[in-house]
């Protein structure tokens, strides 16, 4: 059984950015450090950071006055900004700077007074951030756009005044597919200047794309509340190829295996390298041969900490280390 590895797999820049606030505020200020929903979609990473010392709550009213608080990648909404201030918590905006740039255009937007098609999964993070960045004074709405049926039937009020953003994580086929609904409604609908979708969602998907044809099985390592790990799986499907999505090789069963020559083994962008490695131990335990990296798009993203952690030593081998190749 041949294991070959996607590339590139696994954590993005914003992710390592957002695992990089926690634990560098935890270094400077000490435990407990509060965190507005998981930091990142991955249950391996929240645990580590929790043994760490971060408190994870869903609200910022289980936060003690006095707190420092960290806001996840995924972002915020602009009233549970004012609520931090207002209460004068300390705050660290772990927000990945392309979504942050999502929320730039909706503010652009609504400043226009157009009405905004969001294209998104309802009750994501991202997406209920998103949303709370809308500006409604100018008169404009944001409408949540889940799927192509949506798109077909949608009502709008001003079709020659309306503009569409997207989350990051989402399917790049799905999206695309989506959008041209919507421009065949549409014509005169706003587009924003660069694609939404995040590059390493982008390059996550199009490295399985390269790959899935050569498997018989795909394993996604990554958790099922990551939406760009979710995407990978339904790429393999997609494909006519069975794909599974676990959080770890404790996860995987056996004869999912049966007969395959080769399985791809990849992992979303919240997902740590770590966990692929011992998913590929588990896989050769069970008859695999040496993995194989295969040759895709390098990345070089980087993305700059808050001005007071700067200062603030990075963390040794931490949860972010990345795989060997990129």
């Amino acid at each position: 059984m041949k294991i070959l590895l996607a590339n590139p797999r696994g954590f993005c820049a914003g992710v390592d950015r957002a695992i990089d606030i926690v634990e560098r505020a935890l270094t400077l200020f000490g435990k407990p450090i509060y965190v507005r929903h998981e930091v990142v979609h991955n249950k391996y990473v929240v645990d580590e950071l929790r043994e760490k010392g971060a408190i994870f709550v869903d609200e910022l009213v289980e936060v003690p006055d006095d707190a420092t608080v960290i806001f996840s990648a995924h972002g915020v909404s602009r009233a549970v900004e004012q609520e931090a201030a207002d209460r004068g918590l300390k705050v660290f905006d772990a927000t990945c700077p392309l979504v942050t740039k999502v929320h730039m255009e909706v503010r652009r937007y609504a400043e226009q007074g157009l009405d905004v098609l969001l294209i998104g999964h309802a009750g994501h993070p991202e997406v209920e951030g998103t949303m709370g960045r809308f500006d409604d004074s100018r008169g404009g709405r944001i409408l949540l756009v889940e799927s192509k049926e949506d798109a077909a039937r949608l009502e709008v009020r001003d079709p020659e005044r309306l503009a569409f953003v997207t989350q990051t994580t989402l399917s790049v086929d799905d999206t695309a597919e989506i959008v041209e609904v919507l421009r065949g409604r549409f014509p005169a609908l706003k587009a924003p200047r660069r694609e939404d979708i995040c590059y390493a969602t982008q390059n996550r998907q199009d490295a399985v794309k390269e790959m899935v044809g050569q498997c018989d099985v795909l394993v996604v390592v990554g958790s099922a509340t990551s939406s760009n790990s979710s995407r990978l799986r339904e790429l393999a499907e997609k494909s006519g190829v069975p794909g599974y999505l676990v959080d770890g090789p404790e996860y995987m069963e056996r004869e999912w295996f049966d007969g395959a020559r080769t399985v791809g083994v990849t992992a979303g962008a919240s997902a740590p390298e770590i966990l692929v490695q011992r998913v590929v131990a588990q896989l050769k335990a069970w008859g695999g041969e040496h993995s194989e990296e295969v040759i895709g798009r390098e990345e070089h993203v980087l993305f700059s900490l808050p001005r007071e952690l700067r200062k603030v030593p990075p963390v040794g081998q931490h949860t972010s280390a990345r795989p060997s190749g990129e």
